[in-house]
C-alpha cells in the first residue's frame, strides 16, 4: 500500500478518535492524575516539564494529521459542489473557485448576495402582489354577497 494512502487512513483514524468524547475524558484524567502528582513531586520543574512536554508534542503532531484530514474533506465536498453546479441550472462559472484570490472571492461573494437580496425582494412584492389579489378576490365575493342580500325584501 502506497505510503500517503497509509498515512490518509492513520489520519482520518486519528481524526476520528481525537473528536470522541472518550479522547476528551481520557485526556481530562491524564491531567487530573497530573495535577494530583503535583504535590508528590513538590510541584518541580520536571512535574511542570512532563505535562508542558506532552501537551506540545500532542499539538504539534495534531495540528498536522488534523489538517490533512480537513484538506481532503474540503477537497471533495469542493468537488461534490462543482458536480451538482455542472448538472444543474447553477452557473458553471463557480467551478473552480476555490483558487480564485481572496479580493475575487470577495467581489464574488459581494455580487451573490446583492443577487440574492434582490430575490428576496422579488418574492416580498410577488407575496404582497398575491396578498393584494386574494383580498381584492373576496371583497369582490363581499360585495356580490352584499348585492345580493339587498335585492332580498326583509
Amino acid at each position: 500500500m502506497p505510503s500517503s494512502k497509509v498515512f490518509t487512513a492513520f489520519a482520518s483514524g486519528v481524526a476520528r478518535a481525537a473528536g470522541k468524547p472518550s479522547a476528551f475524558a481520557l485526556c481530562i484524567i491524564i491531567v487530573a492524575i497530573w495535577a494530583a502528582s503535583g504535590p508528590l513531586f513538590h510541584y518541580s520543574d520536571t512535574w511542570q516539564l512532563i505535562i508542558n512536554t506532552g501537551t506540545t508534542i500532542v499539538t504539534f503532531l495534531m495540528v498536522f494529521l488534523i489538517q490533512n484530514t480537513q484538506n481532503r474533506d474540503g477537497a471533495a465536498i469542493q468537488a461534490k459542489l462543482d458536480e451538482l453546479i455542472r448538472t444543474s441550472a447553477a452557473q458553471n462559472r463557480y467551478i473552480g473557485i476555490e483558487g480564485l484570490t481572496e479580493e475575487e472571492l470577495d467581489d464574488l461573494r459581494s455580487g451573490c448576495a446583492k443577487r440574492a437580496a434582490s430575490g428576496i425582494i422579488d418574492e416580498a412584492r410577488e407575496a404582497a402582489d398575491r396578498a393584494l389579489d386574494e383580498a381584492g378576490d373576496k371583497a369582490r365575493a363581499a360585495a356580490k354577497r352584499a348585492a345580493g342580500l339587498a335585492s332580498y325584501p326583509s
